[in-house]
C-alpha cells in the first residue's frame, strides 16, 4: 500500500513539474521575440519600428495555432495594426488613435486635484519626466520597463507602460502618503491648501489655496488673519497681532531672510509675492528651537522647491499693481526664478486706490489735524511701491544643493503742499532688501546637512517741512542683520530623529533725529552679537498615535555676557480614532522691537521706529506660552478647543502705542493673556462653512505707573468669523463676516470741553471699550485652461461689502486754534471692490 502511494506521489509530482515548467515557458516575453519566433515557423518577414513596440511583453500563442489566429491574437493585445505588403512581408505600425507619446494625468484620490512636482521615472533608465501644475505629464522615451511615480507627500506606484498606451491620457491616482514623520493633524484646514501639522503648525500651499472671504489671492498676511488667534486692530497687515502681542514680537522669515517690513501703502497689501511661496507655516505657539527672536508667532515663507520644476511664467494685474513671474529651467539640475511687481498707483487712482488713501491718511500730514478733513491749500500726493526677488536653484551631484536668494521691498511718498506764498515737500520712504545662500548636503539617507548664511537691510526716512512754520525735521531709521546658521539632522531609528545647529547673529541699529527750529540733533547706533547653540529631537510612535518634538536653545548675548535657555516642547497623541490631544509649550526671547517716541514720527502715517535692547531702559523681552488643544474630526466634522496662557516681560510703555495719560511715560512691564479658541468646520461635497471663536483676557502690569495693572492695547475679548466656501470645477466663490467688541479706549473724566485754557483729563487707561466692529466681504474665483500649458484666472472681491463705518481707534487731543479738547475717531476702510487676471504659460 505504502509503495502504491508513493508511486502515486510520484506521478503527481512529476505532472506537477511538467505544468510548472509549461508555465514558466509560456511566461510574458517581449513582443520582438515572439515575432521572431513567428517569422521562423510560417516563413514571413515583419517590418516594424522598434520604439513602437518595444514596450510590449505578451504571452507566447500556442505554437499549433494558425497563422492568422496568431496575428489576430497579436492585435488583440496590443491594438497594433498589420498590414499585408505581400505574400511573405507584413507591416506592423501604431494605430493613428494611440501615435502619441505615453502620457497621464495624476490626481490625489481623496481630492481629485492634479498633484504637481511628481517624478515619473522609466526603471533602469535616465529617463525623467515631472507632472505640471494640471498633474499632466509625458515620457521623454517608450520603454518596456515599468515606470514608478513618486512624490514625497504620497505613496510611490508602479504602473506598466501599456496602461498609459490607451487612446486617451489616463488619470492615475496616487495616496497621500501616512508614513510622514510631521504628520497632517487636519487637512483643509479653513480652506483647501491650508493644513494643520502634528507639531501644530498651520501650512498653507499657495499653489492648492482654494479661496477665503475678500481674498482673491493667497496673500500670507491676509490669510493668516482667519485663523483664530490672529487679528488686527486696525485692519493692516502691518500691525497683526497675534494672541494680544504687538506686530513686531512676530517673526516673519522668507527663505530665511528676516523680513523688518511686511506692507506696502503702509500696511494694506503684503510685502509677499502670492505666485513665489511653495510653503507657508505659520507657529502661534511651540516653535521649534531653530527659530529665535521673537516671542510671539512665527512666520515662516519659503520658495523652494524640491525638484528643478519645468519652466513657467504668469503676468497679473489688479487695480493697484502688476506683476510678472518666471521660472526658467536652464537645465535638468538648474533654474533661475524672478518676479517684479509694481504698484499702479502713480498712473491712475482706482477706486480701490482712492479708499485705501482715505483709510491710511486719516489724522496726518495729509489732512488737516483740527477737522481731520483734507487740507484747503493745494496738496499733491505721488505715492508708489514695487517689489522684486530672484533665485537660483542648482543641484550638484546625487547629494548636493545650492540655493541663492535675493529680495528688495520699496515704498515712498512724497507730499507737496502749497498756499499762496509757501511751498513745502515731505517724503517717506521705507525699504528692506535681503539676500540669502543655502547649501544642503545629503550624505546618506539617515544624514543631512544645512549651511544658510542671510543678510536683511532696512531703512526708512522721513523729511517733514512743516507749511505754517519754518520747521524741518529730518528722521530715519536703519537696520543691518547679519545671520549664519548650520543644521545637521540624524535618523537613529525608524521612530527617532536628532537635531543638532549653531547659529551667529549679528543686529546693527541706528535712529537718527534732526529738527532745525529749535536746533536738536540725535544719532544713535547700536550692535548686539549673539551665539545659539540648539539641540532637537523628534519622535513619532510606530502606529503614528504618539508624536513628541523638544528641543533646547541656548542664547548667549556677547555684549551683555548673558545667557538664555529656551525650551521647546510639541506634542500630539491620538487618543481615539476622532480625537486627538495637543500640548504645546515654548520659552522664547526677543532683544529687537519697535518704539514710538511721538504719534507724529514720520509723517504720522508710520511712526515706529526699530531699536535694539541694552538691557537696562529697554530690557530682553522674554515669553512663556502654554497651550492644550483637544480636536474630533469623523464624517467631515472638524471641532478644535484651545486653551491657553501667555504672559511676555521685559516690554516698554514706547512699544504699545499709548495715546492716552500714559503716551511720554517711560516705563517697564510686561502683560498676561488668558484665552480659548474654537473652531467648527464642516464639509459638504464642494461646500466648506467654518466658525470661530476667541475669547482673551489681557492685562498690562507696569509697577512704575500710577495706575499699574489695566486692559492691554490689544485686547480683543469676543472675536467670531464665519465663512462659506464653494469650490467646483475650477470656479470659488467665499462669503463671510468678522465681528469682533471694540478695542480698549480711555474716555475723559469731564466733559467741559470749552475751558478758557483746557487741559486732558483722562479716566481710568483702557476702561472703556469702542463700539463693535463688524464685517462682511467677498470673493470669486474662474480658472480656464487654454490648451495645455496656458491657464487664465479671473478673481473679483469686496471688502466691507456693506460698507459699515467702524471706528477702530479713538483718541483726544487740544486744538490751539480753537482752544478746545478735540475727540478724533478713525474709521475703517469703505467698501472697496478690487478685480485681478492673471495669465500662467
Amino acid at each position: 500500500m505504502s509503495q502504491n502511494k508513493l508511486l502515486l506521489l510520484t506521478f503527481f509530482s512529476v505532472l506537477f513539474f511538467i505544468n510548472a515548467k509549461a508555465q514558466e515557458e509560456r511566461s510574458a516575453i517581449s513582443l520582438k521575440q515572439i515575432l521572431e519566433e513567428i517569422s521562423n515557423q510560417h516563413q514571413v518577414k515583419f517590418n516594424y519600428i522598434e520604439d513602437e513596440i518595444v514596450l510590449f511583453k505578451l504571452i507566447p500563442p500556442q505554437k499549433n495555432w494558425t497563422f492568422e489566429a496568431k496575428l489576430n491574437y497579436i492585435k488583440k493585445e496590443t491594438n497594433l495594426q498589420i498590414k499585408v505588403v505581400s505574400n511573405k512581408y507584413y507591416t506592423i505600425y501604431n494605430d493613428e488613435k494611440l501615435d502619441k507619446p505615453l502620457c497621464g494625468f495624476i490626481i490625489d484620490s481623496q481630492t481629485n486635484l492634479p498633484i504637481e512636482n511628481c517624478s515619473i521615472i522609466i526603471k533602469k533608465t535616465n529617463a525623467v519626466s515631472f507632472s505640471n501644475s494640471d498633474g499632466y505629464f509625458e515620457l521623454p522615451l517608450i520603454s518596456s520597463n515599468a515606470i514608478l511615480i513618486k512624490h514625497m507627500s504620497y505613496e510611490t506606484i508602479e504602473v506598466n507602460p501599456t496602461d498609459l498606451y490607451v487612446t486617451n491620457c489616463p488619470k492615475i491616482k496616487l495616496n497621500p502618503v501616512t508614513l510622514e514623520l510631521n504628520e497632517v493633524a487636519t487637512e483643509s484646514y479653513l480652506t483647501s491648501g491650508i493644513s494643520k501639522k502634528n507639531d501644530g503648525t498651520i501650512q498653507i500651499k499657495p499653489k492648492k489655496f482654494g479661496i477665503l472671504p475678500g481674498l482673491i489671492e493667497p496673500d500670507v498676511l491676509q490669510t493668516m488673519q482667519q485663523i483664530p488667534g490672529v487679528y488686527s486692530l486696525d485692519e493692516t497687515i502691518s500691525n497683526i497681532n497675534v494672541r494680544g502681542g504687538t506686530h513686531d514680537q512676530n517673526l516673519f522669515l522668507w527663505n530665511g531672510i528676516r523680513m523688518f517690513q511686511t506692507g506696502h501703502f503702509f500696511g494694506l497689501i503684503s510685502v509677499f509675492n502670492p505666485s513665489l511661496a511653495q510653503t507657508i507655516s505659520i507657529t502661534k505657539n511651540g516653535t521649534s528651537a531653530f527659530y529665535g527672536e521673537s516671542v510671539s508667532s512665527l512666520v515662516a515663507i519659503s520658495s523652494h522647491s524640491k525638484n528643478i520644476e519645468e519652466t513657467k511664467n504668469s503676468f497679473s494685474a489688479n487695480l493697484l499693481s502688476a506683476e510678472l513671474y518666471s521660472k526658467l529651467k536652464i537645465s535638468k539640475k538648474a533654474s533661475i526664478e524672478i518676479s517684479a511687481r509694481r504698484s499702479l498707483t502713480d498712473f491712475f487712482e482706482s477706486p480701490t486706490y482712492k479708499n485705501y488713501s482715505d483709510r491710511i491718511f486719516q489724522n496726518t500730514i495729509v489732512t488737516n489735524v483740527n477737522n481731520n478733513q483734507v487740507i484747503d491749500f493745494k496738496s499733491s500726493e505721488d505715492f508708489y511701491f514695487y517689489d522684486f526677488s530672484f533665485q537660483y536653484q542648482q543641484k550638484i551631484g546625487k547629494k548636493h544643493e545650492l540655493t541663492v536668494d535675493g529680495i528688495g521691498i520699496k515704498n515712498n511718498l512724497n507730499i507737496n503742499q502749497s498756499s499762496n506764498t509757501k511751498t513745502k515737500n515731505n517724503n517717506l520712504g521705507q525699504e528692506n532688501f535681503g539676500g540669502t545662500i543655502t547649501w544642503k548636503t545629503k550624505w546618506n539617507d539617515k544624514n543631512a546637512t544645512e549651511l544658510l548664511v542671510s543678510n536683511s537691510y532696512y531703512k526708512m526716512e522721513a523729511t517733514n517741512e512743516s507749511i505754517e512754520s519754518n520747521q524741518i525735521l529730518n528722521q530715519n531709521n536703519t537696520v543691518l542683520d547679519f545671520n549664519v546658521q548650520l543644521k545637521n539632522s540624524n535618523i537613529l531609528s525608524e521612530n527617532f530623529t536628532l537635531n543638532s545647529g549653531y547659529q551667529l547673529d549679528e543686529i546693527g541699529v541706528a535712529n537718527y533725529d534732526e529738527i532745525n527750529s529749535p536746533a536738536f540733533k540725535r544719532n544713535i547706533k547700536s550692535v548686539l552679537i549673539s551665539h545659539v547653540g540648539i539641540v532637537e529631537s523628534v519622535f513619532e510612535s510606530k502606529n503614528k498615535k504618539t508624536f513628541l518634538k523638544t528641543g533646547i536653545r541656548g542664547n548667549y548675548f556677547q555684549k551683555f555676557k548673558k545667557t538664555i535657555i529656551e525650551p521647546r516642547v510639541q506634542f500630539n497623541q491620538k487618543i481615539t480614532e476622532h480625537i486627538n490631544l495637543e500640548i504645546l509649550g515654548e520659552q522664547k526671547s526677543q532683544t529687537l522691537s519697535q518704539i514710538i517716541d511721538l504719534q507724529q514720527d514720520f509723517l504720522g502715517i508710520e511712526k515706529r521706529r526699530w531699536t535694539l535692547a541694552n538691557d537696562s531702559i529697554i530690557p530682553i523681552q522674554k515669553s512663556k506660552q502654554l497651550s492644550v488643544r483637544f480636536s474630533y474630526k469623523n464624517k467631515n466634522w472638524l471641532f478644535t478647543l484651545d486653551n491657553f496662557y501667555k504672559r511676555i516681560t521685559g516690554i516698554t510703555s514706547s512699544s504699545q502705542g499709548f495715546q492716552n495719560q500714559f503716551e511720554f511715560s517711560k516705563a517697564n512691564g510686561n502683560y498676561e493673556v488668558l484665552g480659548t479658541e474654537i473652531l467648527v468646520q464642516k464639509k459638504f461635497n464642494h461646500f466648506y462653512s467654518w466658525f470661530s471663536y476667541s475669547l482673551n483676557k489681557n492685562n498690562y502690569d507696569f509697577k512704575t505707573l500710577y495706575i499699574s495693572t489695566f486692559p492691554n492695547n490689544f485686547e480683543l475679548i469676543h472675536t467670531l468669523n464665519w465663512a462659506g466656501i464653494y469650490e467646483w470645477n475650477k470656479l470659488k466663490i467665499a462669503l463671510g463676516g468678522k465681528w469682533h467688541s471694540g478695542k480698549p479706549s480711555t474716555t475723559l473724566l469731564n466733559t467741559n470741553l470749552n475751558d478758557s485754557s483746557p487741559n486732558i483729563n483722562f479716566d481710568k487707561p483702557n476702561s472703556s471699550n469702542l463700539i463693535d466692529y463688524f464685517q462682511v466681504n467677498f470673493s470669486a474665483s474662474k480658472e480656464w485652461n487654454i490648451g495645455k500649458k496656458t491657464i487664465i484666472q479671473t478673481g473679483f472681491s469686496v471688502l466691507n461689502i456693506f460698507n459699515k463705518q467702524n471706528i477702530i481707534n479713538q483718541f483726544y487731543r487740544i486744538n490751539k486754534n480753537e482752544n478746545r479738547i478735540e475727540s478724533i475717531n478713525i474709521y475703517s476702510l469703505k467698501r472697496t471692490p478690487n478685480i485681478n487676471m492673471k495669465i500662467s504659460f
